[in-house]
């Protein structure tokens, strides 16, 4: 037990070392142009998509946040959207490659139209009954191309390890 906390911290400490969190002056987006939402990445479920698209599945990831937590815009572009979705706070940047980025439960902190950049903070993690994570709070996040929606870490390439955490 001891062996296994020990190589989840060090991992942790490796995605920190590798993932500059939002806001650090050191971040810097993959060649793609994207960086994750929060840092240090740590996923507690990962993108499962449905067979068929009215089945259910998991579209997107949710990662390790926690309320208060600053989310960063993971790519350059603008938001169109800040409200609510059923019951929780969603907020939605059209990037400029085309692709639309959800977070959730997160209060924006800029206004619909803002352009942002990677790394821009846009908001904090609020706590929510709705959460993916209940009964604690984390980010889910999704990415769309069209109505498709993809898995987010592809976006991530060269960001270095992912801690996927135990179920």
């Amino acid at each position: 037990m001891r062996l296994r906390a020990a190589v989840v911290l060090t991992c942790s400490v490796l995605v920190s070392a590798v993932v500059a969190g939002p806001g650090d002056p050191g971040l810097a987006p993959s060649a793609s142009g994207w960086v994750a939402p929060v840092a240090p990445v740590e996923v507690i479920s990962p993108f499962d998509p449905p067979a068929q698209d009215w089945l259910a599945g998991h579209r997107g990831v949710d990662l390790v946040g926690g309320p208060g937590t600053v989310v960063a815009a993971p790519c350059a572009g603008t938001v169109t959207f800040t409200g609510t979705v059923v019951d929780r706070p969603v907020m939605t940047i059209t990037c400029a490659d085309g692709l639309r980025s959800s977070v959730e439960p997160v209060l924006a902190t800029v206004a619909v139209g803002a352009a942002v950049s990677p790394g821009d903070p846009v908001g904090t993690v609020v706590e929510s009954l709705a959460s993916h994570c209940v009964p604690q709070t984390c980010l889910h996040w999704g990415v769309r191309r069209g109505t498709v929606y993809i898995d987010p870490m592809s976006l991530l390439g060269g960001t270095g390890p992912i801690v996927l955490l135990p179920g």
